[in-house]
């Protein structure tokens, strides 16, 4: 096979996009493995999900969600075993409409207060937005008191803010920092915030095993690790 034969087909949720779209180009070029990505939440009920994708026949070799969700997909035997790398970890951020005041965040109570006076709040209806949903916003004992919309997808939610038709929108920082029409406002306080992992796999049955060996270990190499950073991401130096 030569070198502009070589494909791989990715599917990657929200989180990891914004370094994910700034490395592509990198290794497309000094690799010669052209790369075709589709998208999808990490979890949720949604057809749009990755593991929805996947289930109906969706072609892919590799996939980038949250640990969460491919712990579902390893349990539904979508995995090839033993290959699975953590890329990064991140945090949830606050999202404001674009120039609107920054509100506090400062402190547990800070970040309840600021949720109760929000008339809306969007999240994505997948891994941060199902935490904030179930456990979170709970024990805050804030659950009946606010309006919380569930998203597809965090670009969904970020959308609503931007168009001013939510005033806050969770998820993890990451987005927050590529999506349109918004400002970040803060990262959640450290008592109650969530930190995601993110990470990559190979699909089983991919008939593409080397190209995406090699598309992973690139996403986890130091060399993509200032671009991670930029992100909004830690990156994890080790794979798991």
């Amino acid at each position: 096979m030569t070198a502009s034969s070589l494909r791989v087909s990715v599917l990657i949720s929200g989180g990891f996009s914004g370094a994910y779209e700034k490395l592509l180009p990198e290794f497309e070029r000094t690799s010669g493995i052209a790369v075709s990505t589709g998208s999808g939440a990490s979890q949720g009920n949604g057809p749009h999900t990755i593991a929805a994708q996947l289930a109906r026949g969706v072609a892919a070799d590799v996939v980038i969600l949250s640990r969460e969700g491919l712990a579902e997909l390893i349990v539904a035997h979508r995995i090839a075993a033993g290959t699975d790398v953590d890329l990064a970890r991140v945090g949830l951020g606050v999202a404001v409409r674009a120039g609107a005041a920054t509100p506090d965040l400062s402190s547990v109570d800070a970040f309840r207060q600021t949720m109760l006076r929000a008339k809306t709040i969007a999240v994505p209806a997948s891994t941060s937005g199902i935490w904030l949903k179930t456990d979170l916003i709970p024990r805050l004992g804030i659950a009946d008191k606010i309006d919380l919309r569930m998203m597809p997808r965090g670009s969904g939610a970020s959308a609503m803010v931007a168009a001013g038709e939510a005033d806050l929108a969770v998820l993890p920082v990451s987005e927050v920092l590529v999506a349109p029409g918004v400002d970040f406002a803060g990262a959640v306080p450290p008592e109650i915030q969530m930190i995601q992992i993110f990470a990559a796999a190979i699909v089983a049955g991919s008939t593409a095993i080397e190209e995406a060996k090699r598309l992973i270990g690139f996403l986890a190499s130091p060399a993509a690790a200032e671009t991670i950073k930029r992100s909004g991401m830690e990156p994890i130096a080790t794979p798991r």
